[in-house]
């Protein structure tokens, strides 16, 4: 510790030393281990960017754009940042957005806790149902262990800094100099209000649309500022508090506001009135994209390393769109009794190995194996048409290699909304989707791939098909539990 002229005495200082030792040991350490399990060079551009990289930067890090900056695959990218966080090198955060203004609603170690059906922001006044597909993001922040950051201690950031590493989600894109005069230009008056402090603010009402919003609370008010301009003072009390109140509004004159707050939290809570014009929009719709929870889920490494551990068993969670692929061997009894049960086994590990590699390298993940049937599904119908035309191929492959056709594989593909479950104690997915898929896939052939509509018309499909040219057949087909006659496609 310090003494009173701000030096250290020799005891604080060997103290303090041996502390940063043993953490840059403990780091080296966690880091030799990494660079085991994950892509080197995804590894080496994290190291750097612990070592070296800015506190704001280690703070609910956007994988995609880390990708994008260092030149990165992203599927390395996740599975390196999946590797580290297992290791405890950061701490994986889910955390639940409003699509308006990209603010965090809520945030979790866990899905677990995501069990309402609607949430609300109260600086759009809008509530949302959730969906994993673009309200529920991941993000990784560095742990206390590795390196310690301000965003440990949130109340000690600056005002802006706050709204960037707490606020806002990482798929905001933000300034890296600028963010503070940005927030600046829309302000009209800001303050740090400290637990359970008051205080006046007087400030002139402009004819605009103001907004008094704190960031840690979410507490908001609107002031629909119109009229004739008066000279009488105007006054507001805004209180702040660990209930989220419903947003309110109320109608002033342009002129003199005396504003009135309270801090009844635990916390400092940080005030401002904001001008909604159009520096706010332009600020807030600056986006970028990143980690969805639908992409993670759908992530092989993540199914590997986290198991059964997302969802609890009541819980039942929205996706919007996702593309699911099945697979299934023709003739596997035949093939069982033609080679012997020893050879079989080993070819249909064989087959499941090379399907399981395929599927991860286009970003997808098996769900499930169901005797010789493989369940898999992928963020785009693109992702889960390209590993069907792999699969094929390397089926193909393989009886050649043998000189005889003994893996023959059934492929059926459809994308559209489901909901992410838990089943027999892993993670699962259930809907009319799942089902379609599963019956598109029981008309293909050994040859053909079918695929519903969805998927064949889906722009970047299409680009693959007439990339190797195929031409995709359509046909009526009637699937067994499907009233209607379903539109299905053989890709030859």
């Amino acid at each position: 510790m310090a003494g009173p002229n701000g030096i250290w005495s020799r005891q604080a200082f060997t103290g303090a030393l041996m502390s940063y030792i043993t953490a840059v040991s403990e780091s080296e350490a966690l880091f030799t281990v990494l660079r085991q399990s994950a892509d080197p060079g995804a590894v080496a551009a994290i190291e750097n960017l612990v070592r070296e990289g800015p506190d704001r930067a280690l703070c609910r890090i956007n994988v995609l754009d880390f990708a994008k900056k260092t030149g990165l695959d992203e599927e390395r990218a996740i599975e390196a940042f999946l590797h580290a966080a297992r290791l405890g090198i950061f701490d994986l955060s889910w955390n639940m957005l409003c699509p308006g203004c990209g603010g965090v609603l809520d945030a979790s170690a866990t899905l677990k806790s995501f069990d309402r059906q609607k949430y609300d922001c109260a600086l759009c006044a809008c509530g949302y149902e959730p969906t994993l597909d673009e309200m529920v993001e991941v993000t990784f922040t560095v742990t206390p262990r590795v390196r310690h950051i301000a965003a440990h201690n949130p109340d000690t950031l600056p005002v802006a800094e706050y709204f960037r590493q707490i606020f806002w989600s990482s798929g905001i894109d933000l300034p890296e100099d600028t963010l503070a005069e940005l927030i600046e230009e829309i302000t009209i008056e800001s303050i740090e209000l400290p637990p359970g402090e008051k205080a006046l603010i007087s400030v002139q009402l402009p004819a605009d649309f103001v907004i008094v919003f704190d960031p840690v609370t979410h507490g908001t008010h609107f002031i629909d500022v119109k009229g004739e301009p008066t000279r009488e003072r105007q006054q507001l009390a805004v209180v702040f508090n660990n209930v989220k109140a419903p947003t309110g509004t109320v109608e002033m004159h342009p002129g003199p506001l005396r504003l009135s707050l309270e801090n009844r939290t635990n916390r400092r809570v940080l005030p401002g009135l904001w001008i909604a014009g159009h520096a706010l929009h332009e600020l807030l719709g600056r986006r970028k994209p990143f980690l969805t929870a639908k992409r993670l889920l759908t992530n092989q490494t993540f199914r590997d390393i986290y198991r059964t551990d997302t969802l609890d068993v009541d819980q039942r969670l929205k996706i919007t769109s996702l593309t699911f692929l099945f697979t299934d061997l023709k003739g596997s009894t035949q093939l069982y009794e033609r080679v012997g049960d020893l050879v079989a086994f080993d070819l249909v590990r064989q087959h499941f190995h090379v399907l399981h590699d395929i599927v991860a390298s286009q970003a997808g993940a098996v769900v499930k194996t169901i005797g010789d049937a493989v369940m898999a599904t992928f963020p785009t119908p693109d992702r889960a048409l390209a590993a069907a035309l792999r699969m094929r191929e390397a089926m193909r492959d393989i009886n050649k290699e043998r000189g005889s056709e003994d893996l023959l594989l059934k492929i059926g593909i459809h994308e559209g909304p489901c909901l992410a479950v838990t089943l027999n104690d892993r993670q699962d997915y259930f809907g009319q989707t799942v089902n379609l898929a599963a019956r598109v896939q029981g008309l293909a052939s050994s040859r053909a791939i079918f695929a519903t509509k969805p998927v064949v018309e889906d722009a970047k499909s299409s680009k693959i098909l007439e990339t190797v040219g195929l031409k995709p057949t359509a046909q009526q087909a009637a699937l067994r539990g499907i009233a209607d006659a379903t539109t299905v496609y053989e890709i030859p």
